[in-house]
């Protein structure tokens, strides 16, 4: 069974034209417990919003879990931390902004606007769909 899940970059750092460009990214730099613990219960076949955090604060885009997590090749020597690889599946046809988000009862408990920090959070099937319809792509 599938999982989803909702990633975030800043544009100015990596932007989704850049994962694009790049196909298949590894994700590395998670420097949260949290977010690292989502990354490890990633599988391959899972699928991920791409949110552009800071400028812009929006989903963008759909990655896919192209590889499950292993050590991240940034981390110091020693530390804990993991990446996976995302592919690039598609853009949403109409970005969905983190403004809309909170503004929609229907996502009053999407991690996005519970926990607006988080870098990597888990998103239910039902919000997937959703947000999917929102931004104009087929789930």
């Amino acid at each position: 069974m599938r999982s989803y899940w909702l990633i975030k970059s800043e544009p100015d750092a990596f932007s989704w034209d850049q994962q694009v460009a790049n196909g298949i990214e590894p994700w590395t730099g998670v420097r949260n417990h949290t977010a690292k613990q989502n990354l490890a219960a990633m599988r391959k076949g899972d699928r991920a919003f791409f949110y552009h955090s800071n400028i812009g604060k929006e989903i963008v885009g759909i990655v896919e879990v192209a590889r499950e997590a292993y050590p991240d090749p940034s981390a110091e020597p020693g530390q804990p931390w993991v990446c996976v690889d995302m592919k690039a599946l598609g853009p949403l046809t109409k970005p969905v902004t983190l403004a809309a988000a909170k503004a929609d009862p229907e996502l009053a408990d999407l991690a996005l606007v519970r926990f607006s920090r988080l870098s990597v959070a888990p998103v239910s099937e039902a919000h997937w769909k959703y947000i999917c319809k929102l931004g104009g792509v087929v789930p």
